[in-house]
Parts: C-alpha cells; sequence; structure tokens
C-alpha cells in the first residue's frame, strides 16, 4: 500500500477524532473513554483529520505509547524553528501560528524539558534530577506530613463538611508545598495559583483571562502565552534573588545551574524550571487526590479497606494515578519512516499519545474500568514513560500518601452531593468542582 492508502485506511470517524483532539469534546467522559474504547478496539493506531488542527496519529493503546516514549532519538518532542518541527503539546494550527509570531518563528515558548531532545534534554533535565529521587525527597516527608495536617486544620473542621472538595480543599496542599519547597512566599501563593488555572486552563472558557479575546482560533495560544510571560516577571526577580543570595532551597538549584564552560543557565532555562513544577508539580497532584477521593465516595467498601490497613495507600496512589490520568496527551513526531505497531509510518508524522487511553488498556489491566485499590499489577504510565517521564512523579506520590495517611483515617462519612465538572482541556487537568459532605473525626 502506499502512504495515502495507509492513511485513508486508519482513518478515524469524524466524531471519535473530533471527541478527543478538540478540548470541548473532554467535557463528556462517557463519550471520551467511549472514544477511547473505540479507538482501542478497531483502530489503536488510527488517523484523525480534525478541522483546524494538523494530522495526527491518535495512540490509544499501553504498548504502542511506550514503544513512542523510549525511542526519544527517532520520536522527537522538540519544539523549535527547523523545518518540520512541532508543538508537543496539541493545540490549532492557529494557535501554532500565534506562538510562532510571537517567538520569530520557533514553536518552544519554553525552554524546559518538554520541548527538549537529548542531548540537551538531559543536560537540562540533570540540573535537578537528583534532588526528586526518592532518597533525597525523605528527608522532607515530616515537612509534608506537616503542611498535610495543617490543611486538614485550615480548610476542615470535625464534624460535617459541605465542600467542593477540589476548590475548597485539593488544589491548596500540593501547591503549598511546592511553594514551600522552593522558598516562594506564602503571601504569593494567590498569584500561583491564578497563573496555574490560567496556563491549564487555555481551552475552558471558565478560566479565560481578561485580556483574552474569547472564542478567537488563537485564543487558547494567546491565555498561554500571556500566563507563561507572568510567569517569566514572576520569576525572574526569584532568579536574580537567589543568584545573590543563595539559599539551601531548591530555586537555589535551579537558578544557579552553570553549563559546562561555567556560565550560568541562560534566565529562560531557570523560567521553564520553575513554571514546569510550579504548575504541573501541583495541578496534576491535586487533580489525582480529588479523582481518588470521588472514587472512594462511590465505593465505600474501598474506603473502609483502606481505612483498617493503611499500609493500601501506596496501591490506592497508583490505582488513583491510573484512574485520573490528569496529563491526558503529549504529541511527538518521527523523523524517519518506521512503523508503530506494525503501520508503517512517515518521516514528519505526528502522534497523540492518548495516556488516559493507556491506562484502560485491557491488554495491561484486568477490568480496566473498574476502580480497584489493590490492583497488582499496575502499570500505569501516568507520568508518562522513558526519559520523558515526570520528574516529579515521587514527589506526587509523597503528597499524596502522606495526605491520604493523616485524612482518611479521620473521615467517618463520605457522599458526593452535586454535580461534578471537568477542565475542558486535551492537555492537562482533571475534575474542576467535586461537592461533597464529608463528615471528619476530631
Amino acid at each position: 500500500m502506499t502512504t495515502s492508502e495507509i492513511v485513508q485506511s486508519h482513518l478515524v470517524p469524524t466524531e471519535i477524532a473530533e471527541q478527543i483532539v478538540l478540548a470541548e469534546g473532554h467535557r463528556d467522559e462517557t463519550a471520551l473513554f467511549g472514544a477511547y474504547a473505540w479507538l482501542r478496539e478497531n483502530l489503536p493506531l488510527g488517523q484523525s483529520d480534525v478541522d483546524g488542527f494538523d494530522k495526527l496519529w491518535l495512540v490509544s493503546k499501553h504498548a504502542d505509547i511506550m514503544e513512542i516514549e523510549r525511542q526519544p532519538d527517532i520520536f522527537t518532542s522538540g519544539g523549535g524553528d527547523e523545518p518540520g518541527s512541532h508543538n508537543p503539546i496539541v493545540q490549532n494550527q492557529a494557535g501554532d501560528e500565534f506562538t510562532k509570531g510571537l517567538t520569530g518563528g520557533s514553536l518552544r515558548i519554553l525552554d524546559t524539558i518538554t520541548y527538549l531532545d537529548p542531548p540537551e534534554h538531559t543536560a537540562v533535565k540533570d540540573i535537578a534530577a537528583a534532588w526528586f529521587r526518592p532518597a533525597q525527597l525523605k528527608q522532607w516527608e515530616d515537612s509534608i506530613r506537616d503542611l498535610a495536617r495543617t490543611a486538614i486544620d485550615k480548610f476542615l473542621k470535625p464534624g460535617v463538611n459541605e465542600v467542593d472538595f477540589v476548590k475548597d480543599f485539593a488544589v491548596y496542599y500540593p501547591l503549598h508545598v511546592i511553594m514551600t519547597l522552593f522558598g516562594v512566599p506564602e503571601a504569593d501563593e494567590p498569584r500561583m495559583m491564578a497563573l496555574t488555572q490560567e496556563f491549564f486552563g487555555t481551552q475552558d472558557p471558565d478560566l479565560a483571562r481578561d485580556d483574552v479575546e474569547p472564542l478567537s482560533p488563537e485564543a487558547a495560544a494567546q491565555q498561554w502565552a500571556a500566563a507563561i510571560q507572568d510567569f517569566f516577571a514572576y520569576f525572574d526577580v526569584l532568579v536574580e534573588d537567589r543568584r545573590a543570595n543563595p539559599r539551601d532551597d531548591l530555586a537555589t538549584l535551579i537558578a544557579s545551574a552553570r553549563q559546562p564552560d561555567g556560565e550560568y543557565y541562560p534566565k529562560t532555562f531557570a523560567y521553564g524550571w520553575f513554571t514546569a513544577i510550579a504548575t504541573a508539580g501541583h495541578d496534576t497532584t491535586s487533580s489525582t487526590m480529588s479523582t481518588t477521593i470521588e472514587q472512594l465516595a462511590l465505593h465505600p467498601d474501598q474506603l473502609a479497606r483502606v481505612q483498617a490497613d493503611l499500609g493500601l495507600i501506596p496501591d490506592l496512589v497508583n490505582e488513583g494515578l491510573r484512574w485520573a490520568s490528569p496529563v491526558k496527551s503529549f504529541a511527538r513526531r518521527t523523523v524517519v519512516d518506521t512503523t508503530v505497531g506494525g503501520v508503517p509510518v512517515s518521516a514528519g508524522d505526528r502522534f497523540m499519545l492518548l495516556y488516559q487511553s493507556a491506562n484502560r488498556d485491557a491488554d495491561v489491566f484486568e477490568a480496566p474500568d473498574e476502580f480497584r485499590l489493590d490492583r497488582k499489577p499496575n502499570k500505569q504510565i501516568a507520568f508518562g514513560y522513558g526519559p520523558h517521564m515526570c520528574i516529579g512523579q515521587h514527589l506526587a506520590k509523597l503528597e499524596l500518601r502522606v495526605m491520604f495517611e493523616e485524612l482518611l483515617p479521620r473521615i467517618s462519612a463520605l457522599e458526593i452531593v452535586g454535580e461534578r465538572k471537568v477542565v475542558q482541556t486535551n492537555f492537562v487537568g482533571g475534575l474542576k468542582n467535586l461537592p461533597v459532605s464529608l463528615t471528619l473525626e476530631p
């Protein structure tokens, strides 16, 4: 078969492709997961052709995503200004053109590891990689536990709490942990919270900035760029301070990083690190926490089991990550003709890696549409796989484990009492509302 014949034979029906590629398709999770299931069963590697977007291979199977992720030399993540470059984040063509207009032709709007390939990716990742290893993080566990207890006491009270678990509780604790480890003043946390919601809410009308023209084709990219510039302005002060007045904190480690020639990395690399950690470092954790609480409310027998045996909490965290999969997608581009899952693909083709779909793959998970806190094995890839696996995964797991160890034993009743809503995005997001009635023991 010719390349065009292969693409045509693997073309995804329009309604399935739009459900997955368009941000608004992610508002209805029943339809979204139905679309994922259709792909896995009928076109594990299917070509989308959605109006206003580049053509994308939709990668729905666990094994195929791992195959792509472990080969960064073949499947590039980097966004740049070279011919055939691409955006590792799926946005529409108008958004990509808007980004190029800001950067002089480049799609690399951030000097952060998401946009980089080895060897540059390796060098930049190594700036802080050791800090995020489990042995290093162990020293912070007591501090994180104190922060978890403080959050419970601050935002919940003994007795019945009628709260939106996302907005009234879950979003604050991971942000406070990250900002504390950074050494960012607590008074600045509301600004970081607002910027994070704008950063990941670019496609959600409820999270639009006042300075962005709504409903324009490039609105999402415009908001993304505006939020990034606001982060840069804030973090420039932080970089200058840590270089002049170093402290024993993560911000100093990043701000003081030097290149092989002994010179500081350009400040844009520090901005990239800080922006990535300040956004993904807490948004994904709060999404997973909220989703896990939702499932425990829906499965009181599992809540009772974990309350009776707190040793199950690490397994609960792992299943919560599989179920939430807050990073919905990243994009890759192949630089040579190759195959994926036995299907021939061409150099320059783009791929949308569907982590939510992979984490419901029946070839990997028994009864994948059931929440099982004791699931073993649990080969979830909520953090990705290969060189681009999330550097903060061990910190996220630590934060979640500690919070559940402190919160779950005190819950005597838990019930969902209102409509849950999710962030409208095809990138990073999860629950944005979860009204619950939560009875807390003293």
